[in-house]
């Protein structure tokens, strides 16, 4: 077994990261979008290399191990049959998602969605001339601090005559929670009581947190699941997003096809020789066992996160997270916007983090800290977050 280290990661300024070379002065500590600091699994690094000494970077052809990676990865670590056919490949889940909604609707519409939720599900929502609906997720004890969903609610949105789709996020962005079977399950029946697709965004599906155990929306019974369809990579997994890869699963072959014409429409359906080869190096015994050691320390960095807001910020409540590397912390103590806080904390604490109203109404007074960071880093990152709320509080 290799052990892999955690504790150091490179300067990443100057390399035209989007995380970092955004930032306003080199003293910022950003820790807002998703991506990691961590370099990837070594393998994949060596992968790459090999296909780069070829020289050549033309169109490419994707391989059937490349199917075949994707169903061992599911079936061996998540319990999930996929079949080679049921794969669309493209360049990344907003891509998919965008091209399963184009495929699936009318303008005019209605989407569902669980806010506060990923961003992206609403531009995608509103650039196919759809309606957002919100089936917003609640939290019902305010000493437990974790998110649940209204079913009464939910079924009352998806019994709208216009209701069309429910795009869930799972494990969720941002709210960090993993979604049971018997939730899963619920969800399943109430969407076909009511003749609703469910679309489900699986990007984070390898980021659980602790003994906390991801189910796939697809290994549900086929009678439940059959209709559904997901979309997946190893992007954030491995931190390999610029190299574009995810793939659509879906078992029923008519969504399939209208899917398959969406992606051509939308012209995503062509993806790069490293992300091809990525994916594959990702999928093995050795990115599953590097994984599990990242798991562990990111777990290890949030108990750490914990310890600091109960310490230091006892007023700002921390949602409980059973999955993603993103804490998601409530503010509303603070008579400030969101928008507001990352402002002030940018500008005169040198630490950047994403202002929650970006993720629906619902995270009006959030702010999500990104945790896949060197524990020294991350430590800093919220000391700085200390001393601005600290004075906002004054």
């Amino acid at each position: 077994m290799t052990n892999y280290s955690f504790s150091t990661a490179p300067n990443r300024r100057g390399t035209n990261s989007y995380k970092w070379d955004n930032a306003p002065s080199d003293d910022v500590i950003p820790l807002w979008v998703a991506d990691m600091d961590f370099q990837t699994y070594p393998g994949i690094t060596e992968a790459l290399q090999r296909r780069v000494a070829h020289g050549i970077f033309g169109y490419t052809r994707v391989p059937d191990s490349y199917y075949e990676a994707v169903c061992q990865w599911f079936g061996k670590h998540h319990g999930w049959t996929i079949n080679k056919s049921d794969i669309i490949y493209t360049t990344g889940v907003v891509p998919a998602i965008s091209a399963v909604i184009k495929a699936l609707t009318l303008p005019g519409d209605q989407v569902i969605v669980q806010g506060p939720v990923y961003n992206c599900f609403y531009s995608c929502i509103r650039n196919n001339g759809c309606e957002m609906v919100s089936n917003s997720l609640v939290i019902y004890d305010k000493e437990d601090m974790h998110y649940d969903i209204d079913f009464d609610d939910l079924e009352r949105k998806l019994s709208h005559e216009r209701a069309r789709l429910f795009i869930l996020c799972n494990p969720h962005n941002p709210g960090g929670r993993v979604w049971t079977r018997h939730e899963l399950t619920r969800i399943a029946e109430l969407c076909r009581k009511h003749n609703v697709r469910v679309v489900s965004d699986e990007i984070h599906c390898e980021f659980t947190l602790h003994n906390n155990r991801y189910t796939p929306f697809g290994s549900l019974p086929d009678e439940l699941s059959y209709g559904s369809i997901t979309c997946c990579s190893p992007s954030k997994a491995f931190n390999i997003a610029g190299l574009q890869i995810a793939n659509i699963v879906c078992r029923d072959a008519d969504v399939r096809e209208r899917i398959g014409r969406a992606i051509n429409i939308n012209e995503v359906c062509d993806v790069n020789p490293f992300g091809v080869e990525a994916l594959q190096m990702a999928y093995s015994d050795g990115g599953a066992e590097w994984l599990a050691q990242l798991r562990q320390y990111i777990s290890s960095n949030y108990d750490k996160l914990l310890d600091f807001f109960n310490k230091h910020l006892p007023q700002i409540p921390v949602v409980r997270m059973e999955g993603t590397y993103l804490a998601w912390v409530d503010c509303s103590a603070l008579n400030y916007t969101s928008e507001e806080i990352e402002e002030r904390l940018l500008k005169e604490h040198n630490v950047w983090v994403n202002a929650g109203c970006m993720y629906g109404k619902e995270g009006e007074h959030f702010l999500r800290i990104n945790m896949a960071c060197p524990w020294e880093r991350l430590e800093e990152g919220l000391r700085r977050i200390a001393a601005g709320i600290e004075a906002m509080a004054r």
